[in-house]
């Protein structure tokens, strides 16, 4: 159809509300879009194998994970950027040293340094994972590692950025920050996305709530912030909606245009 889009959705606060679950509406509003011919993507700080069951739930066969480091075309892997395993041998001693746990994240599991300690329980516990998350300290050894997990407080978080060229960090929870590759980010994934699919950016939309959602929701002129997102997010956008929790993402869809 010539009026094709393809609309990216982020998970946390967007597609899923404060329950981590998709609210009714929005399911219905996702399967209208793809009956009326659209493309629907994800695009997620989160691990693939994080959402498996909700690319079920929706039939989602494209998506953007790690924040852009591990894109899927049609169920293909088209792009991947692992962290240097040099990297992260530094980053766990030295997050090791100071009794910070770390988490190695790769496209089919992830695993953590320290699996009792409480800024992990708080900060894995928030995700509502639906599998028991293993310890292991050496993942990373053997692994594409995608992204990993620092657990420390914003105080102590200093010593560690500025410590590394290849990587940043991305805080998402009081306990936790995200360690990407250096100049990755959903808005790098979306290009490599859409140069793959031939598809122009004034034909994609973007939804999201997040500090990992500014460059994306900046990039695509179609971009609509959650009304729960953060100022940054809504700053960007060129629509506000509502809370997730009120109906925010279908009323989103409806602002835009796209129902």
């Amino acid at each position: 159809m010539s009026n094709r889009k393809l609309i990216f959705f982020d998970i946390d606060g967007t597609l899923y509300n404060s329950d981590k679950v998709v609210p009714a509406e929005a399911k219905k509003a996702v399967r209208q879009l793809k009956e009326d011919g659209h493309i629907v993507a994800i695009a997620t700080g989160r691990g693939p194998f994080m959402y498996k069951k909700l690319r079920e739930e929706l039939g989602i066969e494209t998506y953007i994970s790690y924040n852009g480091q591990y894109i899927v075309f049609e169920g293909q892997v088209i792009y991947d950027n692992p962290i240097e395993s040099s990297t992260l041998e530094k980053l766990s001693a030295q997050a090791h040293s100071n009794n910070h746990p770390v988490a190695f994240c790769d496209e089919k599991d992830l695993r953590v340094s320290t699996k009792e300690h409480e800024h992990v329980k708080a900060g894995i516990g928030s995700l509502k994972l639906d599998f028991e998350v293993s310890e292991d300290k050496a993942y990373f050894e053997d692994n594409a590692i995608y992204q990993s997990l620092l657990f420390c407080t914003e105080e102590e978080e200093a010593e560690y950025t500025a410590s590394y060229d290849d990587v940043y960090f991305l805080r998402w929870h009081e306990f936790c920050m995200d360690v990407i590759p250096a100049g990755g980010s959903k808005a790098e994934g979306i290009k490599t996305l859409m140069d793959k699919m031939n598809i122009d950016i004034k034909d994609a939309y973007a939804f999201g709530d997040g500090p990992n959602d500014v460059e994306m929701l900046e990039l695509i002129e179609n971009s609509v912030a959650m009304g729960n997102g953060v100022q940054e997010a809504k700053a960007v956008s060129r629509y506000v909606t509502g809370h997730v929790d009120e109906n925010g993402l279908y009323d989103g869809l409806k602002i835009a245009g796209l129902l």
